[in-house]
């Protein structure tokens, strides 16, 4: 086999693989990076040839999961900033700091979250209602207002928020949550009109959208409840890979739209 005939195949073995792509070079920032589901987003948005920057308000766990998609991916450029999500300013600093150091910005992938729920409507807590307001809705608003100009500048920018069915068919005892997702999801598909609208009619250059699973599951979850079905749960690392499916494909085609990972309700 000629030289070029084997750089050729290495070319489409790594095109194969995933390792190159849409994403070979972008830069994606990751809120909420700390968690099991931000853990595997920077995993594999890395083996994507993304530069990743994380964030989250605990430092010490986001480190971690920084330091693990490093070593999982040797030369991959990941870093981790703190930043109160629930400070606008912070956020907003936050996004024109990456975008001054990397000279752009293709993705923001929302993963803050948190769950309260009741044994029935009668009994829910509305302290539940003011602590999901925040986690759910007020940083979605926050990191969508900092980063959406840097998404448009980018060219084939995406805002990516993950959701829960439950948004679509609340039950009685998750009556905070199910209220809290819907209105983040909301407020995403104003933001993809938004892009809608900037794009005129070429089509949007951005896109808004929304991941639905029925709820998230990991290895350790199943290490601690071994004998639990978890019936129709989305893994984390099935969710990282429709994560970086989205930029293969068309903003217009993905844009103002629930890509629903689990049955619709």
């Amino acid at each position: 086999m000629s030289a070029d005939e084997k750089q050729r195949e290495a070319e489409m073995t790594t095109t194969s693989t995933g390792r190159r792509g849409a994403l070979d070079g972008a830069v994606v920032a990751v809120a909420g990076a700390a968690g099991p589901a931000g853990r595997a987003a920077l995993l594999r948005l890395a083996e994507a040839g993304a530069t990743v920057v994380a964030a989250d308000a605990d430092a010490a766990r986001l480190a971690e999961a920084v330091d693990a998609a490093r070593y999982a991916h040797g030369g991959a450029t990941v870093t981790g900033d703190t930043v109160d999500l629930l400070d606008l300013d912070a956020t907003r600093e936050w996004a024109g700091r990456t975008e001054k150091e990397f000279g752009r910005i293709d993705g923001l992938v929302h993963l803050v979250g948190g769950w309260r729920g009741s044994a029935s409507f009668a009994e829910t807590d509305l302290g539940d209602w003011d602590l999901l307001e925040k986690l759910l809705i007020r940083t979605v608003q926050h990191t969508s207002l900092a980063f959406e100009g840097a998404l448009r500048r980018s060219g084939n920018g995406r805002f990516l928020l993950i959701s829960a069915a439950g948004a679509s068919k609340p039950t009685a005892g998750n009556a905070a949550y199910a209220a809290s997702k819907a209105a983040a999801e909301a407020w995403t598909l104003a933001l993809a009109d938004g892009f809608r609208k900037a794009g005129g009619e070429s089509g949007p250059s951005a896109a808004a959208a929304i991941l639905v699973v029925k709820a998230l599951v990991n290895d350790q979850m199943r290490a601690e409840r071994p004998n639990a079905k978890f019936a129709g749960f989305t893994d984390v690392t099935e969710l990282a890979e429709a994560v970086v499916g989205v930029w293969d494909r068309p903003a217009r085609e993905v844009n103002g739209q629930r890509l629903w990972l689990t049955p619709k309700p």
